[in-house]
């Protein structure tokens, strides 16, 4: 019934731990597909300690999208759940989350809630990062309010979104549940079924200058969706926020050719694309 997808990269510390929370799961009516990005480490040696419990896809190092949508394409399950690397599963989450769409048949995306570890600590999000339920869009435009490990959806609904941009090396989550949330509600299980685990230094989110590629992702939601009025305005609101943060940083550092092409975006967007203009 479901396919699980981890996407891996020179994580052979930690994905051992990964695939062993997915094994332990309560629901057994699953495959599980890890997606090996161009490991240079000891992965191969890991994964091959679990030879026919777990089917594993190589490819060269493409990043994490990539790595993800190829995982969905060579699954064969009906619905798709994706764990990092580095993340954990409570062994009744697949059970909680096919039983809620079982019971909920229109429903074509959701997520549970998470515990969150840093450095080995649990900590508590602030109320800023609490997950909604249904209308995640309007929310979602100031930070990801969606995790990926937490997710489950058909597969037909992920190939009709079409999957991760692959061309955003940081930020493809953020981009994808907004192109969902614009048109779909994301239906939150209030459970913590995932164990969250950060503060390690390959960590995407670690990545610097992350706004950029939330501004990429903007820019496009804006020129690519039929956003409702308030949708548009809002995410015009949004990207020139995160445009002039970005920007003084870049004049900070002194990246002043960066900061002008960036600046340019707000202004291309409120000359071309405001619907209420007219």
């Amino acid at each position: 019934m479901v396919s699980i997808i981890i996407p891996t990269y020179n994580r052979a510390w930690i994905v051992k731990e990964s695939i062993l929370s997915v094994l332990a799961q309560t629901f057994q009516d699953y495959e599980l597909i890890v997606v090996d990005d161009g490991s240079t480490d000891h992965t191969q040696a890991i994964l091959d300690e679990f030879q026919d419990r777990i089917e594993v896809i190589h490819q060269k190092n493409s990043g994490v999208s990539a790595a993800r949508n190829h995982g969905v394409a060579a699954s064969k399950g009906r619905l798709i759940a994706f764990l990092d690397s580095d993340d954990l599963w409570m062994p009744g989450k697949l059970a909680i989350q096919t039983e809620f769409f079982a019971s909920n048949p229109d429903i074509r995306i959701c997520q549970t809630d998470e515990i969150w570890i840093r450095n080995g600590c649990r900590i508590n999000p602030k109320k800023y990062h609490k997950k909604p339920s249904g209308e995640i869009f309007l929310p979602s435009l100031a930070l990801c309010l969606v995790s990926p490990s937490a997710v489950m959806m058909e597969k037909d609904f992920f190939t009709l979104m079409g999957g991760f941009d692959e061309t955003l090396p940081a930020c493809e989550d953020y981009d994808f549940w907004l192109r969902i949330g614009c048109k779909y509600h994301v239906s939150l299980i209030p459970h913590p079924l995932v164990i969250k685990r950060g503060g390690h230094e390959d960590q995407l989110s670690g990545v610097p200058g992350l706004d950029r590629y939330r501004i990429r992702s903007l820019s496009k939601i804006l020129e690519t969706e039929n956003l409702t009025p308030i949708q548009f305005q809002q995410t015009v609101e949004m990207l020139n926020a995160k445009i002039d943060i970005y920007a003084n940083g870049c004049i900070k550092r002194g990246n002043l050719e960066e900061a002008a092409y960036i600046k340019s975006l707000a202004k291309d967007f409120k000359l071309s694309q405001d619907p209420f203009k007219n």
